[in-house]
């Protein structure tokens, strides 16, 4: 992600802080944004070493539970991709320390078990591409968001998903998830996003549709259409980490 990139999410979305760029230069050092606090060398590289000892100072303590975000979603509608492009990844991308995010690509889809298949909203390509980022989620772990945020966010989900594989998994090969996609693993994972889906209390009635540590309220989900990263930070429960109470101000300049 890009410093650029950076900059247009905290507009768009932490209007609270009102950081202002008034220039996007590109960092002189080689990494992104999200890998500049990784290592002391990394830090002193890119210039926010001073920055970055102040955010490990405070960070989150590892026995208070994270907020636990669930998105059901298809992976070809129009307004689970804006969701997940435009809120859930950028707020995840600043507070995975206190965030966990599980996605379940299933939606409004149907099982048909006496053919053994699905039926998608979208039609045959939103199946396959639900299945596609089903096994992105199995063989890919740790990487498997990046992924599935590149896919969503491309003009042609599927026709990306093999560059979005080879830019953020490049270990995984996009044979293995054409092998799952084509054998009883990938039916076995929709299969289990069915029972997922269908196992909501109260049951969905739309997509997306998003639980907080497994549960709804009408009121979480307006708050998380607009203002997810405000509503993480009001749920955790643990000290609140720089980028929640307003530290993230003295990262603004380093980052624009």
């Amino acid at each position: 992600m890009n410093t650029l990139m950076l900059c247009v999410f905290y507009v768009i979305f932490f209007r609270d802080y009102e950081i202002q760029c008034k220039s996007h230069p590109k960092p002189s050092c080689g990494y992104p944004p999200s890998q500049w606090c990784r290592s002391l060398e990394i830090a002193i590289e890119c210039g926010v070493w001073k920055q970055c000892m102040e955010l490990n100072a405070t960070r989150p303590d590892p026995e208070d539970p994270p907020v636990e975000l669930t998105l059901y979603y298809e992976s070809l509608c129009p307004g689970c991709r804006a969701f997940l492009t435009e809120q859930l990844f950028p707020t995840w991308t600043l507070l995975k320390d206190i965030m966990k995010v599980n996605l379940v690509p299933f939606g409004n889809a149907k099982e048909l078990p006496e053919e053994n298949s699905f039926t998608c909203q979208h039609g045959e390509p939103e199946c396959y591409a639900n299945m596609v980022e089903a096994c992105v989620l199995y063989a890919t772990s740790h990487a498997a968001f990046p992924v599935i945020y590149c896919m969503e966010s491309s003009a042609d989900v599927l026709k990306s998903a093999k560059l979005c594989l080879q830019l953020y998994a490049p270990l995984v090969k996009w044979q293995t998830i054409e092998s799952c996609t084509k054998g009883e693993l990938g039916h076995s994972l929709m299969h289990q996003n069915a029972m997922k889906t269908q196992a909501l209390r109260p049951a969905h009635t739309h997509v997306p549709w998003v639980t907080f540590n497994g549960g709804y309220t009408s009121e979480w989900e307006d708050k998380a259409m607009s203002t997810l990263f405000t509503l993480v930070c009001s749920l955790y429960k643990g000290i609140k980490p720089p980028v929640c109470t307003g530290a993230l101000k003295k990262l603004d300049r380093s980052f624009c």
